[in-house]
């Protein structure tokens, strides 16, 4: 149970968000949402169940392309739902991805699986008599969606690190343990989708009766690569090793990107370092780290609601002593470590153990046939022989694991072929990422995914065009502030504010430890990339070697240095 008093740091008088009573009267997350699966007057959930399918891993959408045209049909929107996996540390089996892809191309609308940022797979368009067979499909193969949204833990990152072996599979065990530890209880999953037995839920000994006040992100990364983006998440562990073994993590705790357009008590936030645990008690300080955010977190404001917030509110050594109380755990001193750089390593790489793997790039991480590359026909010829496993990382790409050197060729080949490997892909575009966005997602402001190869192409231009075309920005485009596509720790980050509008944001540094800065704000395409022609042009000629653009932009005033965002971001 929560024990959370409005009182306590927040308003006395203020009512509790509405989504405190829809999960206080939602019989631990069952809702009537069996009764809704029946109704055939409308495919999309009505009420409470419209939130609540998010604690099965599900958004209600439409599509908004063709939501004008249906509105003057008298039509409801084409409702749909879109599934996010429960994928820790992005791992999957061969016949695991062919299930997906056969279920992809029969039984969603746009026939395609696409990667997302949180190291998992999602389908889009699945229509409400093809639920429930979802589910089904997915648990017969091993796969859940069990809490990868709503005000829950999500689904658990890892770093994929595929050449030091040992030590990923070591780190990839702790995010599986975590991931399962922090599950709910309630088997409300299993009661409406696989029509498991009837069961009552008394409590919920870690996530509370009422669950969180807000989403959860937790993730196990390996220096000196930050590929999973530590700063993003409310709970990280950094893995420290000794001789190459794992001995135990730092715990980085209230990092979050996602913020409101016009509300300065909103804003990003990286994550404070709390100090070293040995190994034996990872799963106690993750417990308590979310138990302290449980009680503590803000429950009247849902845009205040995040870890983030609660250790503004509280104090970062209050919390901190809260989850050393709670735990029976004192925090060593931080061991040290550094993040020297983030994103994937494209192609070959072999690994201690001998094993050969392939990382291949997946723009948007959407995998579709496409005219030019049939990346879907690609993967699953791949999946019909492969000996390993995929990894799916958290910058949307690919990683074929595990191969035999006997394989490396014909994996190679197949690869080639259907577009898989493409040697004409720019550093630029390979780092380069977007959110969803239209036409699908609700929140959307402005395009992303389908603008991206546009603004990439124009940016490849202005890098020629000054002579660096063999260099690269980490640029990010999302649809909206609430951080999806991870633009808040971009060294150029677009974040939609309307059609065909973005702020720009600037100074963020290719390692993922620098919050950005507002340098232009909801200006259309001529203006943001006319400052970038002029920005580039000397980042060129006036850095010093091998200086990023985001470090450049910061050591010549550009924008400031964002140090606490509480205080620097709007300054």
């Amino acid at each position: 149970m929560s024990d959370y008093k409005p009182n306590s740091k927040h308003d006395p008088q203020a009512k509790l968000a509405d989504n405190e009573r829809l999960k206080t009267e939602s019989n631990f997350l069952r809702g009537t949402i069996e009764a809704d699966l029946k109704d055939q007057i409308t495919g999309g959930f009505t009420a409470d169940n419209f939130q609540l399918i998010r604690f099965h891993g599900m958004y209600q959408q439409d599509d908004r392309d063709i939501r004008p045209e249906r509105a003057k049909q008298k039509l409801e929107p084409l409702h749909n739902v879109m599934l996010r996996a429960r994928m820790p540390g992005g791992i999957i089996k061969p016949e695991q991805w062919l299930a997906i892809d056969k279920f992809a191309e029969e039984k969603t609308m746009y026939g395609s699986i696409r990667l997302t940022t949180r190291q998992t797979f999602q389908f889009h368009g699945v229509l409400k008599p093809n639920i429930k067979d979802m589910h089904q499909m997915l648990n017969s193969v091993g796969i859940d969606s069990i809490a990868t949204a709503g005000d829950v833990n999500r689904n658990v990152l890892c770093t994929t690190n595929p050449v030091e072996s040992e030590l990923h599979q070591e780190a990839y065990e702790w995010a599986a343990k975590i991931s399962e530890h922090l599950l709910p209880k309630t088997r409300a999953y299993a009661e409406i989708w696989l029509n498991g037995e009837k069961s009552e839920t008394t409590e919920e000994p870690i996530l509370g009766s009422t669950y969180l006040p807000r989403k959860f992100k937790t993730t196990v990364t390996i220096p000196p690569n930050n590929e999973v983006d530590v700063h993003a998440n409310d709970l990280n562990f950094v893995a420290i090793a000794e001789n190459g073994k794992l001995v135990g993590f730092n715990v980085l705790v209230g990092g979050g990107l996602a913020m409101t357009h016009g509300d300065v008590n909103t804003y990003p936030r990286k994550a404070d370092d709390f100090g070293y645990v040995p190994l034996e008690h990872t799963l106690a300080i993750a417990e308590h780290v979310v138990s302290v955010q449980r009680d503590w977190g803000n429950r009247v404001n849902r845009k205040n609601a995040k870890t983030k917030y609660t250790l503004d509110t509280f104090g970062s050594d209050a919390f901190k002593a809260e989850v050393e109380k709670r735990a029976g755990v004192k925090f060593e001193e931080s061991r040290p470590y550094e993040f020297t750089h983030r994103g994937d390593r494209f192609g070959w790489v072999e690994g201690i153990d001998g094993k050969h793997h392939l990382t291949v790039f997946i723009q948007n991480g959407r995998i579709l046939d496409f005219p030019d590359k049939a990346l879907k026909t690609g993967c699953r010829k791949i999946a019909e022989i492969h000996q390993g496993d995929f990894r799916m990382t958290a910058n949307q790409n690919l990683i074929i694991a595990g191969v035999p050197a006997e394989q490396k060729a014909v994996i190679e080949q197949l690869a080639r072929e259907h577009g898989l490997i493409d040697d004409t892909h720019t550093e630029q575009r390979k780092a380069s990422m977007a959110c969803v966005a239209l036409p699908t997602c609700p929140l959307a402001m402005a395009e992303a995914e389908r603008y991206l190869p546009d603004l990439i192409e124009k940016t490849e231009a202005l890098l020629a065009k000054h002579g660096v075309a063999d260099d690269h920005i980490i640029l990010r485009v999302v649809g909206c502030p609430n951080g999806c596509g991870r633009a808040m720790l971009a060294e150029a980050g677009l974040v939609g504010k309307g059609p065909g509008k973005y702020n720009l944001y600037l100074g963020g540094n290719r390692e993922g430890t620098r919050i950005p800065k507002l340098y232009l704000e909801n200006v259309g395409e001529d203006v943001y990339l006319n400052a970038l022609d002029e920005l580039i042009g000397r980042w060129a000629s006036e850095r010093n070697d091998a200086e990023g653009f985001g470090d450049f932009v910061i050591r010549q005033g550009i924008v400031a240095e964002v140090k606490v965002s509480k205080t620097d971001f709007y300054a």
